[in-house]
């Protein structure tokens, strides 16, 4: 009886020690690429692969945590470089041992993956698909004249916000929010999401850019999901992106926006709702659609719409996600 009740003890102390360690592990964040590949090996396996041919053929891998992975194929290509939704997504689980990771059968589909690039089997015929690490077309992207840089990666430019904290040189999420406001304009924003391969769903990555101090462009690390409304492309509460766009944890990914303010007659009654076109890494994911709300979710200004400029608000999830090269490019 005593011993029994010594073994329960130990292993309750056990369930107990190992639920803050669990914890920990969803809140461990690498904010730097060089780091987060020397500290954890699945860092290096995650990414996106692709192999040539007719059909194409790309792979999205995600980290798990742990050594534990999927993957998913995309018949016809990456997402922008051939992949649509319509085409096929099959998706593989495995893990990490001796230094390969072995994915399970699905559909008829396995698949391996080593430093040497990915080997996926289907009907005895194996294609191989190499990593590739694809940028933004607009990272980078120097303001045009006349532009408002907003952020430039100068300790000064965090006097263009209202909690404005700059980190190393970039805009950290906390809740910026930009002293000038704008009507119509053209915005960009560059962005990067951590590596936290133990966290799951929003609390991976989560910050989000609002235009007008109301509308969000969702700021997740999604790379491989479906793309939904609360995911990285996503006009949160309003629609989902057409297409994935989202690249892997600690990549520099961008949003270009055309941003055109809601309309006002000589009363101040709206008469039309604000509209967006959104670009997620050079491809466009939202065409010209209309905010049909006053204001989405956490959104810093709200209530009734007035016919004056409205700031920018980068927010604080929690997530050390950074900004940086931020301009603003008003219209006449």
């Amino acid at each position: 009886m005593k011993a029994n009740t010594i073994l329960s003890g130990l292993l309750a102390f056990a369930v107990f020690a190992a639920g803050p360690l669990l914890a920990a592990d969803k809140k461990k964040a690498w904010t730097d690429p060089k780091q987060a590949k020397k500290e954890d090996p699945d860092f290096a396996l995650q990414g996106e692969y692709v192999a040539g041919g007719s059909p194409a053929l790309g792979a999205q891998v995600v980290a798990l945590g742990s050594g534990k992975f999927d993957a998913y194929l995309l018949e016809g290509g990456l997402p922008g470089a051939g992949w649509t939704p319509d085409q096929k997504r099959t998706r593989l689980s495995g893990s990490l041992a001796d230094g390969a990771v072995e994915f399970g059968e699905q559909d008829g589909v396995t698949a391996k993956l080593s430093g040497e690039g990915l080997a996926v089997t289907k009907g005895g015929k194996t294609v191989k698909l190499a990593r590739t690490v694809r940028k933004s077309p607009t990272v980078g992207m120097k303001p045009p004249k006349g532009a408002v840089v907003l952020f430039g990666g100068k300790d000064k430019d965090a006097g263009n916000w209202k909690n404005g904290k700059v980190v190393d040189g970039l805009l950290a999420a906390s809740n910026a929010l930009s002293h000038q406001g704008f009507k119509d304009c053209t915005i960009h924003i560059e962005f990067r999401c951590p590596y936290m391969p133990h966290a799951r769903g929003q609390g991976r990555g989560n910050s989000g850019v609002y235009y007008g101090g109301r509308w969000e462009t969702q700021v997740l690390d999604s790379f491989g999901l479906t793309g939904e409304m609360n995911e990285c492309g996503g006009v949160y509460s309003i629609a989902k992106p057409e297409l994935n766009m989202c690249l892997p944890p600690l990549t520099w990914q961008t949003y270009d926006v055309e941003y055109t303010h809601p309309k006002f007659d000589e009363s101040g009654k709206r008469t039309a709702w604000p509209r967006m076109t959104v670009k997620l890494n050079g491809v466009v994911v939202h065409d010209d659609i209309e905010l049909n709300k006053t204001h989405t979710t956490a959104a810093p200004v709200n209530g009734a719409l007035k016919d004056e400029g409205s700031p920018i608000f980068l927010q604080n999830h929690g997530n050390p996600v950074f900004y940086r090269n931020i301009w603003v490019l008003e219209k006449k």
